[in-house]
This record gives structure tokens, C-alpha cells and sequence, in this order.
């Protein structure tokens, strides 16, 4: 596996851990998981271009 490939599953695991579903994260609104969101398409976007 390479280094970009593990990025991308933590990441995408990252943004399943703060969707405001959980009852811990219910106060945090969407900002937590459209940050991560953001990151998760750049990342994306590098990984495609090969520059990750």
C-alpha cells in the first residue's frame, strides 16, 4: 500500500467519525465534517494528479 492510499482511508474515516449523527457530535452542526470533507477532496485530487 502506498502512502497516499492509507491517507485517503483515514480520511475517509475521519469523515465518518465526526458526522453529527453520533449523540457526542450532535451539538458540533456540519462544520467538522465539511472541513474533513474539504481536506478528503483535495487529498483526492492529489492522489489522482499524482502528486501523493
Amino acid at each position: 500500500m502506498s502512502l497516499g492510499t492509507i491517507l485517503l482511508i483515514v480520511l475517509i474515516l475521519m469523515l465518518v467519525g465526526v458526522l453529527p449523527t453520533w449523540p457526542h457530535a450532535r451539538s458540533w452542526g456540519y462544520a467538522p465534517s465539511g472541513i474533513v470533507g474539504v481536506i478528503l477532496v483535495v487529498v483526492l485530487i492529489l492522489f489522482l494528479m499524482g502528486r501523493l
